[in-house]
């Protein structure tokens, strides 16, 4: 009906008008458009609540989404804590190796004095550990005066 009205102004109104005519035929075009979106997308987006029945229609896909999110958010929660775990071990195993190599070391310096004193015994040398510093003998000594 609102079409058919405008059109009558058209043909009634003179030549220069006629140009901002067609502006004026946006909005409908608007409105057609808004009649074709579904009534419970515009009742949400113009702040109406969403029926019961909106919920009763859609109960399986809420369903299967409210599993999905909890699953996701157990699965996160459980990576966060393997990688706690992870990063604690890989911690211990550093410092294990570091524990490792430093008995190494003292077990092989162990081995090579206790294998030298059995050489030295073996062959009666008669050498000893020497518990003090050697003494430095200075050049000028008191017996060459």
């Amino acid at each position: 009906m609102i079409s058919i009205l405008k059109r009558k102004k058209k043909a009634d109104a003179p030549a220069d008008t006629r140009k901002a005519a067609p502006a004026a035929d946006a909005p409908i075009k608007k409105e057609a458009r808004q009649r074709k979106t579904p009534s419970w997308l515009v009742d949400v987006r113009y702040g109406r609540s969403i029926s019961v029945e909106f919920f009763r229609r859609n109960a399986w896909l809420l369903l299967v989404l409210m599993v999905v999110i909890i699953s996701l958010i157990g699965l996160r929660y459980k990576t966060k804590t393997h990688m706690l775990e992870i990063k604690q071990l890989e911690k211990e195993l550093a410092q294990t190796r570091s524990e490792k190599l430093r008995e190494k070391a003292q077990y092989m310096s162990l081995i090579r004095e206790t294998e030298m004193l059995r050489l030295v015994h073996e062959k009666g040398l008669g050498l000893e550990f020497q518990e003090q510093p050697p003494y430095e003998v200075s050049p000028h000594t008191s017996s060459e005066q």
